[in-house]
């Protein structure tokens, strides 16, 4: 509730101080051209409280199905973080906006996180496109292949020290452990548990002032965000420093994770990224490679609590592939393209709890979507929910249905959770291996019971429960 009141507190300064100068503000018109329905809200904060509210009460949902409802169920006009913007909604608006990517719309992000990520400018299209041409050589089959064992060690590790032994933990505080120790091992080579534990503790701050509303002041959500991102940036500078020195000396392999290739990376110009940009860059990958799995993970706990069924059937799968393994031998690849049922309550997670809500794009020329006018420069959002929660794309939306995704699955650009099209998150592959990693130690050592039975979830920008998920283990007697 802290988020909450900081961010009323900060709303409220900015209404009382600029409403009345802005009372008549809007950046065109609105007589000369069709413009999606919709409204624009209070003056420069538009509707951000309430899209922002919607999550912080548990129901980020009902911001975009109430104005389907009553303006369009294709596209709507708002105002979000001070920006004019349209949603556009369902399968079409979704398929729209990933197949035009830098043709009629390209990436934007608030500017939050122009001031998080600073030094490499993180909504250049140009830094967009360096990115995508690096990670796939981290992301390609062979290269997960080489990760599976890593994880797997990673992860026996991550419940020797942090649940077995114990009668009840705190859920969303150990797969947050969890994820970002995976991703400081892969991404940057570092696996000493005091030094990982030193680096996670600002990332949450970091996560929630990129997407709050950018109002710089001590207090507010983006301020600590930005002073996260500070002390974060300063220490893995020191690390990229260090693996410079090392690559020089032998010390240190040029194909060992992440950090090493962009060292060693060079752009057609033969020019070399400089080490705040690699900072800012290792820092988006360990934002993205930690929080939206740790929260997958937290409600994969979550749900398997709840539906005795759905577990059960998960713990059949992966004791028939524990029983298969010699002693002390780790998971490989092939172990885990058995775990198709496993995969599949993983999606059905996803689908009910995204971590990514959506996201925004730019419209780069005018156009015309739907019967409606889109100017150029306006913001345009695409959410998750508005197909994963829509009866017309997923019967009894609100029902826990793994067969959703038996066979061919669900329609196109109706589950969106990595995104889609030319933007589709690179780490796809790389998620789904670390959740399903996780979620075979996770049944094949324990049954747990929820201590909060109705504990709220909050969305700030991802989904977590309020208390953490507090559950209450039961260890099997059979070891995996």
């Amino acid at each position: 509730m802290d988020v909450f009141y900081a961010s009323l507190i900060s709303l409220f300064v900015v209404f009382v101080s600029f409403s009345l100068h802005f009372v008549f503000y809007r950046t065109k018109p609105t007589v000369d051209t069709n413009l999606p329905p919709g409204r624009t809200g209070w003056p420069v904060i538009g509707e951000s409280f309430e899209f922002l509210a919607t999550g912080w009460n548990g129901h980020p949902e009902k911001f975009i199905f109430d104005r389907m409802t009553k303006f369009s169920p294709q596209v709507f006009r708002t105002s979000l973080m001070l920006e004019d913007a349209a949603v556009f909604c369902g399968s079409a608006g979704n398929k729209f906006l990933f197949s035009n990517e830098n043709k009629l719309v390209h990436v934007w992000w608030p500017s939050s996180v122009n001031k998080i990520f600073p030094s490499s400018n993180q909504t250049s299209n140009i830094e967009a496109i360096k990115m995508r041409k690096m990670l796939p050589n981290f992301f390609k089959p062979e290269a997960l292949r080489r990760y599976v064992p890593i994880m797997d060690m990673v992860t026996q590790k991550h419940f020797e020290n942090g649940w077995e032994g114990k009668d009840q933990i705190v859920t969303y505080e150990l797969t947050k452990n969890f994820t970002f120790s995976l991703a400081c091992k892969i991404f940057v080579s570092i696996d000493d548990a005091e030094r990982v534990k030193y680096l996670s503790g600002p990332f949450e701050n970091i996560v929630i002032g990129i997407l709050s509303i950018p109002i710089d002041l001590p207090g507010t959500p983006f301020r600590r965000g930005i002073n996260a991102a500070n002390f974060v940036r300063k220490e893995l500078i020191a690390i990229i420093k260090r693996r410079r020195s090392d690559l020089a000396e032998g010390k240190a392999s040029p194909t060992q994770d992440i950090l090493s290739h962009m060292l060693l990376f060079s752009d057609a110009d033969g020019k070399f990224m400089v080490d705040t940009d690699i900072a800012d860059k290792i820092l988006g990958l360990l934002i993205g490679g930690h929080d939206t799995a740790s929260s997958a993970c937290a409600f994969i706990v979550k749900y398997l609590a709840e539906l005795p069924n759905i577990y059960e059937g998960v713990y059949k799968e992966q004791m028939e592939i524990a029983k298969s393994k010699a002693p002390g031998e780790l998971l490989s690849w092939e172990d885990l393209s058995k775990m198709k049922y496993s995969w599949n309550v993983a999606c059905e997670v996803l689908r009910l709890a995204p971590p990514v809500q959506g996201t925004f794009r730019e419209a780069i020329t005018d156009f015309m979507y739907d019967g409606y006018y889109i100017p150029k420069g306006w913001k345009l959002y695409w959410s998750a929910n508005s197909t994963h929660k829509n009866p017309e794309f997923f019967p009894e939306p609100q029902k826990f249905d793994p067969s959703r995704f038996d066979r061919k699955g669900p329609a196109p650009y109706t589950f969106v959770p990595f995104g889609g099209g030319p933007r589709m998150c690179p780490g796809k592959e790389y998620a789904r291996l670390e959740v399903l990693v996780f979620m075979h130690h996770l049944v094949t050592k324990f049954k747990w019971e929820k201590i909060i039975p109705d504990e709220q979830i909050i969305v700030n920008p991802m989904p977590s429960p309020a208390k953490g998920l507090p559950i209450r283990l039961h260890p099997h007697n059979n070891k995996s």
